[in-house]
């Protein structure tokens, strides 16, 4: 390997840490700011309870999101196709964001970050007819088993094929388990939002339901360039 190429990669190694520093800072500072944020919004809103959707949805997604970093942060690594990278870097971050945000209300509420039920248990009841109904499908997600894989989640064999390649077959492999685990994050917002009404979740939720959507019409169009 050239004197430039090592040195390129070390650039990359460095980038990737500071993205990764930038985004636990996030988490922390998104907290804070959730905390106040939410706290004032919904001070005549019942807080919600250990076992409530909300909690779950916050719990569940949490876990979602930071694979999404994770298989972010993995592919820049394996690519130096800028849009690829810029992609990745757009998830990570924001994903890393709404992550603190989750975090922070927990923190709020006074529930602990692990639930009292298996992850996913709170999309198997049923939906609630006062929540805030969302636009895009039924939210039933009465097919999931309580502590199955969450929909959309890369298996650990999957993650360790994305990092054994590189180049257009890594942006590849990527892209492919990225628009699942959009899909999947997409049903879990529209589940929260047939199951409640309480305003911070609904707002995330629905911006979830509404950026990653145009990231898997994104993502599809690359891959497609790709085939």
């Amino acid at each position: 390997m050239s004197d430039s190429t090592t040195s390129e990669r070390s650039r990359d190694g460095v980038g990737r840490w500071v993205i990764v520093l930038a985004a636990s800072v996030a988490l922390v500072v998104v907290a804070v700011v959730a905390f106040a944020i939410g706290r004032l919004s919904t001070l005549g809103d019942p807080t919600p309870a250990n076992a409530s959707a909300e909690a779950g949805f916050a719990r569940d997604m949490q876990v979602h999101h930071q694979q999404g970093v994770e298989l972010a942060m993995i592919v820049r690594d394996l690519t130096d196709d800028e849009a690829t990278r810029l992609l990745a870097y757009d998830i990570a971050t924001a994903q890393a964001q709404q992550s603190g945000q989750m975090y922070g209300w927990l923190a709020e509420w006074g529930l602990p970050q692990a639930g009292p039920e298996p992850s996913m248990t709170w999309m198997t009841r049923p939906a609630d007819d006062g929540a805030s109904h969302d636009d895009h499908g039924d939210g039933e997600g009465g097919t999931h088993e309580p502590g199955e894989p969450m929909p959309g989640l890369a298996t650990s064999e999957q993650i360790a094929e994305l990092r054994s390649l590189e180049g257009v077959e890594a942006e590849r492999e990527f892209l492919e388990l990225m628009i699942e685990h959009h899909r999947g994050a997409v049903e879990m917002a529209e589940a929260v939002l047939a199951r409640s009404s309480y305003p911070v979740v609904v707002s995330l939720a629905d911006a979830i339901v509404r950026s990653q959507e145009s990231e898997i019409r994104l993502m599809q169009d690359m891959l497609a360039a790709r085939s």
